[in-house]
């Protein structure tokens, strides 16, 4: 049963507060009590509002109003909670948005009577190592990636799986993705389109100095460490494109399946592949 909300909302939009007063009227209609994130309060010119990386955990449902980002951003925060997110597509490409603003009456009706289904995406977990302590510890939906903040000379990144050299790498960058990445950054790298429920993860090369080097799928349970052996000061690990560290010689990324997933609802059918052909432009039927 859901009895409380939260609400996180892309910055800068018009839209948003007729969109948010609709949705609270609801949500009061129905007896549900809410909160928002400082974004969203500031719409609606409310009490401070929390945290969206640090979301309280009383919440049965969280409704997100933007794009990809701001899920992003948002599932980081629900973190080990499995809150389910209810994602509301306010333009754009939206590749993880399951409704738009013209349904999310009726999308939000149907997830408080529980008539809803659950997308469960993979969570990474990663690390940061230097000299023997960890000095971060990060969570993606996406991807977690090592890359050049600036033109610079190639990285030399060691990768090992479960403890075995898999390569070592001279390259503008690195990414490792969830399935749920695999239609982001890794797909722009080379890297090949993964169904949400394939058990898996992929390492993609950015542009690497040998073009032998392909993207590597492995299975989910493996466990990724990325060894940073040369570049320049320029080269941070990045969190779904969002969250950066300044990466020094000889750090270390150690990354995993999480224990969480990310559980996103879906009001309605949304076919895989039609998704694909809709926001990528793929081909459709001949």
């Amino acid at each position: 049963m859901i009895e409380r909300v939260g609400i996180v909302s892309k910055p800068g939009r018009e839209d948003l507060p007729d969109l948010l007063r609709s949705l609270t009227a609801r949500l009061d209609q129905k007896g549900v009590s809410y909160a928002f994130d400082r974004v969203t309060a500031e719409y609606l010119r409310a009490a401070d509002g929390f945290e969206r990386t640090e979301l309280p955990e009383d919440f049965d449902l969280m409704i997100v109003l933007g794009g990809d980002g701001t899920l992003l951003s948002a599932a980081r925060g629900v973190g080990a909670t499995e809150t389910p997110i209810l994602a509301v597509n306010l333009g754009g490409f939206g590749f993880l948005m399951t409704t738009g603003p013209e349904e999310a009456l009726d999308a939000l009706d149907k997830a408080l009577a529980g008539d809803y289904t659950v997308l469960s995406r993979t969570v990474l977990e990663a690390e940061v190592l230097r000299d023997g302590g960890r000095i971060g510890l990060y969570q993606a939906l996406n991807d977690v990636v090592v890359n050049k903040a600036a033109i610079a000379r190639l990285l030399q990144l060691g990768v090992y799986i479960d403890g075995e050299l898999m390569c070592e790498y001279r390259a503008d960058g690195l990414i490792l993705s969830t399935p749920t990445g695999s239609t982001a950054y890794s797909l722009a790298a080379g890297g090949p389109v993964m169904l949400p429920r394939v058990e898996a993860l992929c390492v993609a090369p950015i542009c690497p100095h040998t073009l032998s080097n392909r993207p590597v799928v492995l299975p989910e349970s493996s466990r990724v460490e990325i060894v940073f052996r040369g570049g320049d000061d320029s080269t941070f690990l990045t969190i779904d494109g969002q969250v950066g560290v300044n990466l020094r010689i000889n750090d270390r990324i150690r990354a995993r399946k999480a224990d969480h997933r990310v559980q996103i609802i879906q009001p309605r059918e949304l076919p895989f592949f039609k998704v694909l052909r809709t926001k990528m432009n793929w081909g459709g039927e001949v």
